[in-house]
């Protein structure tokens, strides 16, 4: 397999250097697919509902206890709630190749493959990240058909006219999800997170970012990808970072274009609904973006026209900054970087104390002066 190593221009400045982390594993266990849903607990599925409605899921299962939103590309349901007497984020599920990876799985974690119930068919492996998160690994799940999608708008772009005659009238109606795209997790075990997924699921890092002045102590947030061969992949279906406690960041659900993303966000704003940030384009991964909070305070993003790599990509390298998070758009806000005051910023400066009590986690002082430069920077 050769290996593209050459960044200009490319999704980083610069490459790695001799002796870093090469974002992939040797000998991986098994290769997972994609990302196939995130499972969540709240205590009101109607609200739930709602929210996701006007987000512009669909609604592909619920009952008294369980509610299932999809996109509209044929597949499994992007997201499953059900009922808790709490909200939380309970954990993402990957696609595994087939059911013989399954068993491979967890052979090697020295765990059992299981039957899934029968809304969603097919078996899972569960299992714990070095964080004390849970993991799922599914395959042979049921098939979703398509649903009818929103069409991307005709246009014309300099001296190619592709629409004559006709105007541009967008509706203000939800942003229809085609899919989801990723999840964003961050954790106080972030280098042996890392290796764990990339050695257990096969997953490859497309972009490292570090702390500015520590790159010498190693990378602390990754944008990693599916390994599919020659098949072009997301840029990253997993993002993890370094942080004081185990926690949801944000998940990000793919929309048709620019114009369905913004009219979306006229519509999720008349309903009263919050954005935290956007709408601007990012600098890893190169989507649009527009970041939403759902009725439970949880992130969500809106995006299109992402980058899609295969396996020959080596991982690019950057200092992470807050301003370094978009080409364009407005600065990132203190609600997207948890600086906004309230209960999540508050458990977060109280978890701050706490990781650095103790020693069995990556969190330490020198991290916490450069996770403070980022907010700064």
């Amino acid at each position: 397999m050769s290996t593209h190593h050459t960044h200009n221009d490319l999704h980083s400045e610069q490459g790695g250097l001799p002796g870093e982390h090469p974002g992939r594993a040797k000998n991986p266990v098994i290769k997972v697919r994609d990302l196939a849903w995130l499972e969540f607990e709240k205590p009101d599925l109607a609200g739930a509902e709602i929210f996701g409605h006007a987000f512009g899921f669909a609604t592909s299962y619920k009952d008294s206890d369980e509610l299932h939103l999809r996109g509209t590309m044929p597949g499994s349901p992007a997201v499953i709630v059900r009922r808790g007497s709490k909200s939380r984020f309970t954990g993402p599920a990957f696609l595994a190749a087939d059911d013989a990876d399954l068993f491979t799985l967890a052979s090697h974690l020295d765990t059992t493959v299981a039957s899934l119930p029968e809304n969603l068919g097919g078996l899972t492996v569960d299992t714990l990240a070095p964080s004390g998160a849970r993991v799922r690994v599914v395959s042979g799940v049921h098939q979703l058909p398509a649903l009818q999608s929103q069409r991307p708008l005709v246009y014309n772009v300099g001296g190619k006219i592709a629409r004559e005659n006709a105007t541009q009238r967008p509706p203000r109606e939800p942003a229809k999800v085609e899919r989801l795209g990723h999840v964003v997790l961050q954790t106080t075990r972030y280098q042996q997170a890392l290796d764990w997924y990339l050695q257990n699921l096969g997953l490859l890092v497309s972009d490292f970012l570090y702390y500015e002045g520590q790159r010498s102590k190693g990378p602390t947030m990754s944008f990693i990808r599916c390994d599919r061969g020659s098949e072009a992949a997301d840029h990253h279906t997993l993002a993890m970072t370094l942080g004081p406690r185990t926690r949801y960041v944000h998940s990000a659900y793919q929309v048709a274009d620019l114009d369905s993303l913004a009219a979306g966000g006229e519509f999720l704003k008349d309903a009263g609904f919050n954005r935290s940030w956007g709408i601007g384009r990012h600098i890893q991964g190169s989507q649009i973006f527009d970041y939403w909070r759902d009725d439970k305070g949880f992130l969500v993003e809106h995006f299109t026209d992402g980058d899609m790599f295969d396996n020959t990509l080596e991982p690019g390298w950057e200092a992470m900054t807050a301003s370094g998070l978009a080409q364009w758009g407005p600065p990132a806000s203190a609600d997207f970087l948890g600086l906004k005051p309230g209960k999540e910023a508050f458990a977060e400066a109280r978890s701050i104390i706490s990781a650095l009590r103790k020693s069995d986690n990556e969190f330490d002082l020198a991290r916490l002066r450069g996770l403070l430069k980022v907010a700064q920077s």
